[in-house]
């Protein structure tokens, strides 16, 4: 799993799993760009990494529902950077559970843009270079909510079905080309995910968590590793992993 003076670029690199695929990916030797919103946590993990590997790393604060913002800062990104083998996109986010004659407007303009635009901002501008070169790989982080419609869940949920189709979308025109494509689809992970639907509810975000070892961070990078690290002739195409206790989005073995 060498991926040594290799370039991936990670959208949502300030935390969870983006930051954990950042950790795994340098560690396998990559070179990183890690965009977010925050920059001050990217230049934490950015530190962090560069003490434990010998990669260089190059930060973005970029929103991806920005489409001026994303082209000017791809467009711009240094000279060693520019040629991308690998786009992580995992920037997203779920707003809110409401039924959906309740929902909030302005909760589904954040998941749209975000979820779906935003992935397709960063992908526009990255994908022609990959395709020039005839090599890339595009790994989009998708949820087990991308296969299933929970209660109160409907606008996230179909954010998430978006992203499984676009997937597909880009497997079907990219056939050819040299650029694989993998769709991975975690079920519950314990990350900033909750906190943030619930808008800073910590206690209700916790009991999310509460009775069930779910899924970290790494658990998802790990696979993200091995999707990427196959031979070029090997795609894998679309992936699944949840915690052991759960099955579907509504059926959860917890030990309460």
């Amino acid at each position: 799993m060498n991926l040594k003076g290799k370039i991936a670029l990670i959208t949502g690199a300030s935390a969870g799993i983006g930051e954990a695929c950042a950790e795994v990916l340098a560690e396998a030797g990559a070179n990183l760009i890690l965009l977010a919103r925050r920059k001050d946590k990217l230049d934490e993990i950015s530190k962090r990494i560069k003490e434990k590997n010998d990669v260089d790393i190059f930060n973005i604060e970029c929103d991806v529902r920005n489409r001026n913002e994303v082209e000017k800062s791809i467009k711009n990104l240094p000279e060693k950077f520019r040629n991308i083998d690998i786009l992580i996109n995992n920037a997203g986010l779920a707003r809110g559970m409401n039924k959906i004659h309740e929902g909030s407007f302005e909760d589904w303009d954040e998941m749209l843009d975000t979820n779906i635009k935003g992935l397709l901002n960063v992908s526009r501008f990255i994908l022609p270079g990959m395709v020039e070169r005839k090599s890339g790989h595009v790994v989009n982080i998708g949820s087990l909510a991308g296969r299933e419609v929970y209660p109160n869940g409907n606008i996230y949920c179909s954010t998430k079905q978006a992203v499984k189709a676009i997937s597909r979308g880009m497997l079907v025109d990219l056939n050819g080309t040299g650029v694989r494509v993998t769709n991975v689809d975690p079920g519950l992970v314990e990350t900033e995910f909750s906190e943030v639907r619930f808008r800073g509810d910590t206690e209700r975000a916790k009991k999310i968590y509460q009775g069930y070892t779910p899924l970290t961070s790494r658990n998802v990078a790990d696979v993200v590793l091995f999707c990427v690290t196959r031979p070029q002739h090997v795609s894998i195409q679309d992936i699944l992993i949840t915690p052991t206790d759960q099955a579907t989005t509504m059926i959860l073995n917890k030990k309460m």
